[in-house]
């Protein structure tokens, strides 16, 4: 897994600070439009899920100052860094084998790959993945 990564202010960001927690990893960019569709819907399941444990982590690859824009235009509450290219190969040794966005990654709370799902995600289904976790 990634050690860190920066945040879109450049801070770095353990990935070590979230074991323990159920952990959906979400690659996507603003300039992806199933990207952008979906971030409503992990806002809300963030919501709902984060006192049993959950936490989202958007993984944009992505320019810094674009994602801090979009993030304060749709008022993104959950932890988003930023990726590069090495990112992206990681997201493929994860099933990501097409390289696409958005991607998600669910990760039980020891930390094992628990699903994978390459394209947009929804509520429902995030909930169906999410619940037998918890």
């Amino acid at each position: 897994m990634l050690a860190s990564l920066p945040d879109p202010d450049g801070k770095p960001h353990a990935m070590a600070q979230w074991r323990g927690k159920v952990l959906v990893i979400n690659f996507w960019a603003t300039w992806c439009a199933p990207c952008r569709e979906e971030i409503p819907a992990l806002m809300n399941v963030q919501h709902k899920l984060a006192s049993k444990g959950v936490q989202f982590v958007g993984i944009a690859v992505d320019n810094a100052a674009k994602v801090r824009e979009y993030a304060d235009e749709l008022r993104i509450d959950y932890a988003l860094l930023i990726g590069s290219v090495e990112t992206l190969s990681w997201s493929r040794d994860l099933g990501n084998r097409a390289g696409v966005l958005p991607f998600t990654l669910v990760l039980d709370r020891s930390g094992k790959l628990a699903y994978a799902h390459a394209g947009a995600v929804t509520e429902d289904l995030l909930g169906k993945v999410l619940t037998p976790l918890l």
